[in-house]
């Protein structure tokens, strides 16, 4: 139970933080800039990574909790309700932010370009992100001291590079939930399926090396 209410929280924080960070930059005219966001999806991982990790592995994410499912690293009765629980503060983050600011879009991923050009992005950055987290965590849980920094370092210069194109969601609750909350749904299957495929490849990447 310590677990869901970790991934719970954990997530709230991360849609919270990183969905607001684009819903303010729209509502103050670009003050926070895209640096501004990409960092704030970095720096907000690596703090619940810290905050959580002992307690949940601090996975914050369902493609993540699938990848730790493939590696044999999660049970597979943990996967259901880890998934569950980071959808439940997804959404309340999201719903906090449609509270606060009704006239936005909530932060929701779109394509800027082709679908399938960002449905590969967020394959290949998922890939890399699953990659990252299989070789600094050990079991289900962050233990290395510097794995928040690691991962929280892969989130950011992905969001930074990649963010205008695809958004680098890499997270299907993160962009589920602002998406049904904003009423902006027709692209979301990009980000429900593209990161699952990608952490399926970091599994492949990580064990074809370790």
């Amino acid at each position: 139970m310590k677990a869901w209410l970790a991934e719970a929280i954990g997530t709230f924080a991360l849609v919270f933080a990183g969905t607001g960070a684009i819903v303010i930059d729209e509502a103050s005219g670009g003050k926070v800039t895209h640096v501004g966001i990409g960092l704030t999806f970095g720096l907000v991982v690596m703090a619940m990574i810290y905050a959580v990790g002992d307690t949940s592995g601090a996975h914050l994410n369902p493609a993540v909790t699938f990848g730790f499912w493939l590696s044999r690293r999660l049970p597979g009765g943990s996967v259901l309700p880890y998934v569950a629980s980071q959808l439940l503060g997804a959404f309340v983050a999201s719903g906090l932010l449609w509270v606060m600011f009704n006239d936005s879009t909530l932060g929701a991923t779109h394509p800027n370009g082709s679908a399938w050009q960002s449905f590969a992005l967020e394959t290949v950055l998922t890939a890399i992100l699953m990659f990252v987290i299989l070789s600094v965590a050990s079991g289900p849980k962050e233990k290395g001291m510097l794995a928040g920094v690691a991962i929280g370092g892969v989130i950011a210069f992905e969001a930074l590079f990649a963010g205008p194109i695809s958004g680098a969601s890499m997270n299907p609750a993160r962009s589920l939930a602002p998406a049904v909350l904003s009423g902006s749904i027709g692209d979301v299957w990009i980000y429900l399926f593209a990161p699952s495929l990608g952490a399926a490849l970091g599994v492949l990447g990580h064990k074809a090396i370790a």
